[in-house]
């Protein structure tokens, strides 16, 4: 997993963020490329496993466990053509009490006395201590606790017993038990605020926006454990129904040997050109995307196989670094799999999910774009030369083993005949796991099945602890009204500064933009998502922004929030790859990314902003695709500064305005958008001509 030539602190560093995006969103990914790899020696595994968030059982309970895990996901794909006939929330009790005490038991918790923790002494053992194990079983019998009469229990939401309270709060702090475990403090304590806001907020005075009349904790309680807008709310059940297929299907799609041929056909695809390098490491991030789901785990990945390339093509650390970041958090942007969180929007738009998957066609095409344009330029800027990894050529990857993508494009055929999303990841499952035969090295044999499936459901254990305790957060909102009222704050906000529309609206979006990523910075991708969904959303709506438009923006800054200083984890994570020092990793990032923070803001601020979410029909879609492309190019001008020939400060002075009024998707502003970036190439132009006259030799390409 690690790359050669690093300091001794590099590889704790890296796995560090790995461990760190499998508990935030996804199934985690591992490439080795015996060419650039020589991996991480035993002591400085050793070392490392000291700080992992992961435990490292022992074999025999690891053995047991994945046991366990791998037979939830037999459960799991059962229960797709065969549903419970008790109905969504008794499904969701059943899988929460599956995967609860598994959370509990597979992540470290608190230290403990010694003579609590028997293993805590022996180095190459990290079981739970007793007192993790009495806590799994506490949170098996709470969750299982309202089925042992589901129906008296359903018709007592109104009037909990001491003991429905009783249950419900243990689940309560079990589950901000595990959220905190696998996520970190912050979504935890967000989630105690809200409830304190719940409990608290009849004692704010009445004239107060955020005032409401107040609720007990047993009223609180039993919104959380007995209604449909809490544990057992939307976030747990996309969770239970859409993502953990995924999972599984990513885990089976790796075990197969799809990520290794990713990236080798990555490699093959691009050989004999100053920007192959770059447009490599883009083309290997997207497919290895669709495996991992997780922007941070990819980035990682791809960049222990790829930053050595880098490093011979000729890129400095940080422009590397920020790259690999870039093209990591892209998979989660991207078609065919998105992140976890849409899967929620399709939820919240009773839309289907290749619906969403249409809404992010153009902006990934832009995204990508973008991309391409920076390797293009910063290949020009830094000199940078060929660099050929030994593999196998395409054309022989591909027609040995393309069939890895069969499975990508039937879960997009399948969902386009109006197949639902859960049997058609379950119909890819099973073929990947038909198609692992033709190569023997990775056939899924029954053993390696079962490894497989269990790590499918390990993998959405962070998951799982996130969304039900995002349920909480979704509880509030619900209960207290919450989301209306902070929407006509947002709102007062921005009418506080114009009464204009236009104005009241931009205020309002940047305002969101920006809170949004502060979110993020801090609580996974999908658990931003689902907060700003039912706390800043009613925002955008209040002015007439349309859902479609106002989920994806949301979305898109959820995931960015990965790429956005301070902390932007996917550039941190890559800086510690290359070597590289973290902040101008971060900018570096942000400068590839810089289209996927303002074409979103053409979704909702611009009159042909639906355009490119698709929504009027696919003309519509192809003339903003050309326009919006055209400020793409332009914004790669401003951070690239290169055209024909290295940029002045007239040319970006002119391309920056220029990117702007284009993205704003409207006749009169196209007109004069086009007239300044004609202007800036038409002075570049005439530059790269002054430099012929007065240069001997070729001008640089």
């Amino acid at each position: 997993m690690f790359a050669a030539d690093h300091s001794q602190e590099a590889p704790y560093d890296n796995q560090r963020y790995i461990d760190r995006s499998r508990a935030q969103e996804g199934v985690p990914v591992t490439v080795t490329v015996d060419s650039v790899n020589t991996g991480p020696s035993a002591e400085e595994l050793a070392a490392f496993e000291q700080e992992r968030p992961a435990r490292r059982l022992s074999p025999a309970l690891d053995r047991t466990i994945s046991v366990c895990c791998a037979s939830i996901s037999v459960g799991v794909l059962v229960q797709v053509f065969f549903p419970i006939p008790a109905g969504t929330q008794f499904y969701l009790m059943l899988f929460l009490a599956a995967v609860l005490p598994g959370a509990l038991l597979c992540y470290r918790g608190w230290r403990v006395p010694a003579f609590l923790n028997p293993f805590r002494g022996d180095q190459r053992r990290d079981d739970p201590p007793v007192t993790d194990w009495i806590l799994a079983s506490v949170a098996l019998v709470v969750s299982l606790y309202p089925l042992l009469d589901f129906d008296a229990f359903l018709e007592r939401r109104q009037a909990p017993t001491q003991l429905d309270l009783l249950a419900g709060s243990l689940l309560l702090v079990l589950a901000l038990e595990a959220c905190r475990r696998t996520t970190g403090w912050v979504l935890p304590v967000v989630s105690l605020l809200f409830i304190g806001y719940a409990y608290y907020g009849g004692y704010l005075p009445y004239t107060w926006s955020l005032a409401h009349q107040g609720f007990d904790f047993s009223a609180i309680v039993a919104q959380l454990f007995m209604g449909t807008a809490g544990f057992y709310g939307t976030p747990l059940a996309v969770a239970a129904s859409y993502i953990v297929l995924f999972t599984i299907y990513g885990a089976v799609l790796d075990a197969s040997g799809a990520g290794k041929f990713f990236i080798d056909v990555s490699f093959a695809a691009f050989k004999r050109s100053r920007t192959a390098p770059g447009r490599t490491v883009t083309l290997a991030g997207f497919l290895l995307g669709t495996v991992s789901g997780s922007g941070t785990a990819t980035a990682v990945s791809l960049g222990t196989v790829a930053w050595p390339i880098l490093r011979r093509a000729g890129y400095p650390p940080e422009p590397a670094g920020g790259m690999l970041a870039a093209a990591g958090i892209g998979a989660i942007l991207s078609p065919p799999t998105l992140g976890a969180a849409a899967f929620i929007i399709a939820e919240y738009l009773q839309v289907s999910y290749l619906v969403v998957l249409g809404y992010a066609t153009v902006p990934t095409v832009l995204y990508y774009l973008g991309i391409l344009l920076a390797i293009e330029m910063d290949a020009r800027r830094h000199g940078t030369d060929a660099a050929e990894p030994s593999t196998r050529s395409a054309r022989r990857l591909l027609l040995r083993f393309g069939y890895h993508f069969v499975s990508l494009f039937l879960i997009i055929g399948f969902m386009a005949m109006d197949i639902p999303p859960f049997k058609a990841v379950v119909y890819a499952t099973l073929l990947q796991i038909g198609l692992s035969f033709l190569d023997r090295e990775h056939r899924l044999t029954p053993r390696r099945l079962g490894l497989a499936l269990a790590q499918g459901t390990r993998s959405v254990l962070p998951v799982v602890a996130t969304c039900a305790v995002a349920g909480i957060i979704v509880a509030v909102v619900t209960q207290t009204g919450l989301g209306l009222n902070l929407a006509e704050i947002i709102v007062s906000a921005a009418s506080a500064i114009s009464e204009n529309h236009t104005v009241v609206l931009i205020m309002t979006v940047t305002l969101s933009a920006f809170a949004v990523m502060v979110l993020g910075l801090a609580v996974p991708v999908t658990a931003s998502f689902i907060i700003a969904a039912v706390v800043i959303a009613p925002a955008l709506f209040q002015l007439g922004v349309a859902p479609a438009e106002a989920y994806m923006f949301i979305f898109y800054y959820a995931v960015l929030s990965e790429v956005s200083p301070p902390t932007a984890l996917a550039a941190v994570a890559t800086a510690a790859i290359t070597g590289g020092r973290a902040i101008p990793t971060m900018w570096q990032a942000w400068k590839y990314t810089l289209p996927a923070f303002l074409v979103p803001f053409a979704f909702v601020l611009t009159p042909n902003g639906a355009n490119l979410l698709g929504l009027e029909g696919l003309g519509g879609a192809a003339w903003t695709l050309v326009v919006s492309a055209l400020a793409v190019a332009a914004l790669a001008v401003v951070t690239g500064g290169w055209i024909a020939v290295r940029t002045g400060w007239l040319e970006r002075l002119l391309c920056f305005p220029a990117a702007l009024l284009l993205l704003y998707l409207a006749p009169t502003t196209i007109g004069v958008g086009l007239g300044l970036l004609g202007a800036a190439v038409v002075i570049n132009l005439a530059r790269r001509q002054r430099l012929r006259n007065t240069t001997k030799g070729p001008l640089p390409t």
